[in-house]
């Protein structure tokens, strides 16, 4: 037989006073009718609270408790009545009403005031979780960053792809592996260029080897063409004087006739 709720909450003081409790763990234990039983306002210092499947129907009589951070509802038979959340615990940043009856997306419009609430679980792991549900919420609730596990990044759309957190995805179309294709393809370039200046050089120092050559040539043409013109010049000077030696033996030669 199942442990009551009020029972299991005497258990859990062990001597202390409601005050000086800071979690409270009631799981599997009974509500007789489906209220919220034992737990009053002298829990003032709670912030963790669980109650999972304990047959609660109703938040009715849920006390406040300003300081309560964590609750767990998950696994019982809620079918509405979330303002009571926002109205007796206004610093939740964690709840899990997952597996309750018919939790639906318009039903979480009155956890609006729930400023600090970051996780919410609401549909669990069950088939079509991530599906409109899923971003419907986000955008009704947009303090909260955690959905039945998954933040907001996992419910973009291409439509939305600077996202509701802010975070940028970058120009659409691009993806940071297209900056790595042009970065080889950069590379690949330069390493061209440099085949090219490569090739561009050989080729330039074998044209001015063959320039040189030519140029040699013309050299030695022209040192031949002045080899010759000199020799020509000194044979035209060695014909002149053996003319003037001739000449000045003719006339030798009559002087001593005369004589």
């Amino acid at each position: 037989m199942e442990m009551d709720m009020k029972k299991r909450v005497h258990l859990e003081l062990k001597d202390r006073s409601p005050s000086e409790v800071c979690v409270l763990a009631l799981d599997a234990c009974r509500s007789g009718d489906g209220e919220v039983e034992g737990v009053t306002e002298e829990f003032s210092a709670l912030e963790v609270l669980r109650m999972v499947n304990v047959g609660l129907k109703s938040l009715a009589k849920l006390p406040p408790l300003p300081k309560l951070l964590e609750l767990d509802l998950s696994d019982n038979a809620i079918c509405g009545g979330l303002e009571a959340l926002a109205q007796k615990c206004p610093n939740l940043t964690r709840l899990n009403i997952s597996g309750n009856k018919t939790v639906d997306v318009a039903a979480l419009e009155a956890l609006k005031p729930l400023q600090k609430l970051k996780t919410l679980e609401v549909f669990g792991r069950q088939a079509g979780a991530r599906d409109d549900r899923r971003r419907a919420v986000f955008r009704l609730l947009p303090q909260v960053t955690c959905l039945d596990g998954s933040n907001r990044r996992d419910d973009r759309t291409p439509d939305d792809e600077d996202g509701e957190d802010g975070e940028d995805a970058g120009p659409r179309g691009h993806h940071p592996d297209d900056d790595a294709s042009e970065e080889e393809d950069d590379d690949d370039d330069d390493d061209d260029d440099d085949e090219d200046e490569e090739v561009g050089l050989s080729y330039l120092m074998k044209e001015g080897i063959q320039d040189d050559d030519e140029d040699d040539g013309d050299y030695v043409e022209e040192d031949e063409e002045e080899e010759e013109d000199g020799d020509d010049e000194e044979q035209a000077v060695r014909g002149d004087k053996r003319k003037r030696d001739d000449d000045d033996n003719d006339e030798d030669d009559e002087e001593e006739d005369d004589q």
